[in-house]
């Protein structure tokens, strides 16, 4: 499929959803980076923008993308409502065409999942590339379907973070795997709807 229908179908996706007034960040990034010094993080696939905006409220200098130019636009439209223009660089971005430049002490993929072809442990891989010495990789994805999300193929794998791991195929002299976890927790939906679901849970840290 073409680079237009991806963007007309995520496009849709967002135009679709009410703005939030307050994105709200994912647990698993909160717990995650709680502690850690701020630094530079890039946010791939950053959907609504919680997590970018909570990350900027700690310091964080953030280039956030995503294939969505309504979801990269609502995001600079918070930044800016909430004084962190400065630390926000929301941008529309097409992962399968190009990576974005810089070196990064965070990268955040959370739920990049896509219909389209899209070369995922590539664009991840790239990503660990990325990082500075020190930087994480923290790569969450769907290991169970929420009953408001968008795909509800019931014939959908959710590969475990040790697959997702080994398809990138990263030195481990240079790359460790600090977690690789699929935790429950109870999700909270459109309409205040509620479910339990499971992530599943990648962490990477280049070597200092």
């Amino acid at each position: 499929m073409s680079t237009t229908d991806a963007v007309t179908f995520w496009d849709g996706v967002y135009a679709a959803r009410p703005a939030p007034d307050a994105p709200r960040p994912n647990v698993r990034l909160v717990e995650t980076v709680t502690g850690l010094p701020p630094g530079d993080a890039l946010d791939l696939g950053c959907g609504s923008g919680g997590d970018a905006l909570w990350l900027a409220r700690r310091g964080w200098r953030v280039t956030a993308v995503d294939i969505s130019g309504v979801a990269a636009e609502r995001l600079a439209g918070h930044a800016r409502t909430h004084g962190l223009g400065d630390l926000v660089d929301a941008v529309r971005h097409d992962l399968r065409d190009s990576f974005p430049e810089g070196r990064f002490d965070l990268v955040s993929a959370h739920y990049l999942h896509t219909p389209f072809d899209l070369d995922r442990a590539s664009v991840l891989r790239g990503a660990a590339h990325a990082l500075r010495p020190g930087g994480r990789l923290l790569v969450v994805d769907h290991g169970s379907t929420a009953p408001w999300s968008w795909d509800q193929d019931p014939d959908a794998r959710h590969p475990a973070p040790q697959e997702v791991a080994a398809d990138l195929a990263l030195d481990p002299a240079t790359w460790r795997v600090e977690r690789a976890e699929a935790p429950r927790r109870t999700a909270t939906g459109p309409g205040g709807r509620t479910a339990e679901v499971v992530d599943h849970v990648l962490l990477v840290r280049r070597a200092d």
